[in-house]
């Protein structure tokens, strides 16, 4: 494996699978570590998934130099920051470190294409009940990608 991207988050779920990530990259000695995070702008609600690439991206334009971009921008960075120096310490290195926006699922493959990946990591809390009717990031991923996808399920 030359590169490895792995999916973060702010969530709790993601800090205990992102363990097993790391320890398999430990084994695995990619050449280089993408970390992703995906902003989402909408908030939490059904009316993100329904958005298109078009309303998404006027979105973003709007967003672009606001208080509400700087602040999603500095938790980003936060949490990348948090996850890098957790690799680190693990001995791992090269880590670059990709903050996007919009839909998770897409933009993990979008940024796993974009940088040559050759697998893409990412947890899963595994919360069926949620999941059943506005879909699971990591199921997405799974059923979309063209390289090996590791899922690290925590419960």
């Amino acid at each position: 494996m030359k590169k490895v991207l792995i999916a973060v988050d702010d969530t709790k779920g993601i800090k205990e699978s992102f363990s097993i990530c790391s320890q398999l990259c430990s084994c695995i000695k990619p050449e280089e570590v993408i970390l992703v995070y995906v902003e989402k702008f909408e908030g939490r609600s059904l009316l993100d998934e329904m958005l298109g690439d078009a309303e998404m991206s006027t979105l973003k334009e709007v967003l672009e130099g606001t208080e509400y971009k700087e602040s999603l921008d500095k938790k980003a960075n936060n949490v990348l920051d948090y996850y890098r120096q957790a690799l680190e310490s693990d001995g791992i290195s090269p880590i670059r470190s990709e903050i996007r926006g919009g839909h998770p699922a897409d933009e993990i493959l979008k940024a796993a294409e974009e940088t040559g990946a050759d697998m893409i990591m990412l947890g899963s809390r595994g919360n069926r009940v949620s999941h059943a009717f506005m879909g699971s990031v990591s199921r997405e991923v799974v059923n979309r990608s063209d390289i090996p996808v590791f899922v690290a399920k925590v419960k």
